[in-house]
């Protein structure tokens, strides 16, 4: 099959899965777990985004989320949304947890290096708008040393995650496909806004990046 071919087959098989994940995503998970309310609206509590690759996408989803409390905790205050130190210790920390987990050390990072930019595309996102409209602005200061330990979780967590599915795709066509599914469906599951979903494909887009060839981070 030809490169180009490859490409559209891809790209095609991509929006199938986003469009049917976005018309039947209610219905199916009320299926595997989501529960009718009184007004017939489903319930996606404990719902996870779809595939192999589910609970590594939802674990990149709640990080977003978490930045929602980032932002509410520094707005309005001296901080700025920027903390390279921080930013610097989190690299550190997973380059060196990288490679005892039989991961890719550089790859692990770029990873990690796209979950702090997907975080401050949010607080960015919040800021403009919170200072646009004053009245949705966050009336309370969430603790961040709590935040950053629930962070520091979510860390340990998504390289466990990394861990288990570095072997999951043979191909960057298979994997690419995988993330498309469950990221739509988590788009879908947590009814992420414009702001998340611009969030989301940043932080997802090393995913599927190999560094030996046939591997993704």
């Amino acid at each position: 099959m030809k490169s180009s071919d490859k490409v559209r087959r891809h790209t095609l098989l991509c929006a199938l899965i986003g469009a049917a994940v976005t018309l039947g995503a209610p219905r199916a998970l009320a299926v595997t777990g989501g529960s009718q309310t009184d007004m017939g609206k489903v319930s996606t509590a404990g719902v996870k985004p779809l595939g192999p690759l589910g609970p590594l996408t939802a674990l990149v989803i709640e990080r977003l989320l978490v930045s929602d409390q980032v932002a509410a905790s520094k707005f309005g205050t001296a901080r700025p949304i920027d903390d390279p130190a921080r930013e610097q210790q989190v690299l550190d920390e997973v380059r060196l947890q990288a490679g005892p987990l039989g991961l890719d050390p550089d790859a692990t990072v770029s990873f990690f290096r796209d979950q702090i930019t997907a975080s401050k595309v949010v607080q960015k996102g919040l800021f403009t708008r919170w200072t646009a409209h004053p009245d949705e602005a966050p009336t309370t200061r969430p603790d961040l040393t709590k935040i950053r330990t629930q962070l520091d979780q979510i860390t340990a967590e998504l390289l466990q995650e990394l861990k288990a599915t570095r072997n999951l795709c043979n191909s960057a066509l298979s994997c690419n496909l995988q993330l498309a599914l469950a990221t739509q469906s988590g788009i879908a599951v947590k009814g992420l806004d414009k702001l998340h979903r611009q969030a989301l494909r940043g932080a997802t887009d090393s995913v599927c990046v190999t560094s030996t060839g046939d591997q993704h981070v």
